[in-house]
């Protein structure tokens, strides 16, 4: 059934919406910034002329929302074939399905994404807690309103870094677009528009759970990696040098000869298991980002 042509803005993003639904919410949020983007920059370049006979040409030109659609759905897949890491070399036995994810570079760039979590996660925190208190401490001045619509762009513009990160990294596919703001509309109304906008309040709640996710994961990292090492390369050292790398009541610590190989294994262990750690971590902290950073299609 064809769809009628439309006769607003607003009708075209909705069948534009409806014709991308089921696929990614951060696509339907690129798809829908470019396209709202460029029919209010037609429509500001012709002032005089009939919303529906203007939405008639742009759709000719631009495209109907179900060619859209199908546009960047292509695309999408031209993309992702793209960036898409080569995939990691099949193995069929336990051991080597353990030991390969060290040929698995979404592996290391999570393990990477764990470190950088703590100082993003410090920053997104003391920015939110600092842009709320001042926010609602200055509402009975004048600058009160001017300096919260600041702050909320502001959540939105660190929205859409996180988002950058967490799809570089972690490989989740996030917005490459912003919300888009009408700038004609008054300025209280879009201030208005971002205080009940749900996303403008589960960025920030991302935000502030990114500290203590930081704190974990960084710990996580740290513990594991230390003692992996620790237990993996304590009897070479010890054997070469002197000294041990465990430290117990000031005592170096090194396990009995029969028990080196099991030591050693185990902290070998350790520090492939902190590869399988960071790809599970990347996969709830993706999830968490889609589900608090994007509006849902």
């Amino acid at each position: 059934m064809t769809r009628p042509t439309p006769r607003t803005i607003d009708e075209y993003l909705d069948d534009l919406r409806a014709a991308l639904r089921g696929e990614d919410p951060a696509l339907i949020q690129d798809a829908l910034y470019d396209a709202e983007e460029h029919l209010r920059a037609e429509f500001a370049e012709n002032p005089g002329v009939d919303p529906a006979e203007l939405l008639a040409k742009i759709s000719t030109s631009y495209g109907a929302p179900d060619e859209v659609a199908e546009i960047y759905r292509d695309k999408e897949i031209v993309v992702e074939r793209a960036l898409r890491p080569p995939p990691p070399v099949p193995r069929t036995s336990a051991l080597g399905r353990f030991f390969g994810v060290a040929t698995d570079p979404r592996a290391w760039s999570a393990l990477f994404y764990m470190l950088l979590a703590l100082p993003t996660g410090i920053f997104y925190f003391v920015w939110t807690v600092t842009g709320l208190s001042l926010s609602f401490g200055l509402m009975i001045l004048i600058i009160g309103i001017p300096f919260a619509a600041l702050f909320l762009a502001t959540v939105r513009a660190l929205s859409l870094v996180e988002g950058r990160i967490v799809e570089v990294m972690l490989g989740e596919r996030m917005p490459r677009r912003p919300l888009y703001v009408q700038r004609n509309v008054p300025f209280v109304e879009r201030v208005k528009t971002m205080f009940t906008d749900p996303r403008t309040w589960s960025t920030m709640l991302y935000m502030l759970l990114q500290l203590p996710l930081g704190i974990f994961y960084f710990v996580l990292f740290v513990t594991m990696l230390s003692v992996g090492l620790a237990l993996a390369l304590n009897p070479i050292v010890y054997a070469t040098v002197g000294f041990g790398l465990i430290d117990i009541n000031g005592q170096f610590w090194v396990p009995p000869l029969a028990l080196m190989p099991f030591t050693i294994a185990l902290g070998i262990a350790m520090l492939f298991g902190l590869l399988h750690l960071a790809r599970g971590i990347a996969k709830f902290q993706g999830a968490l980002a889609k589900s608090l950073l994007v509006p849902a299609g």
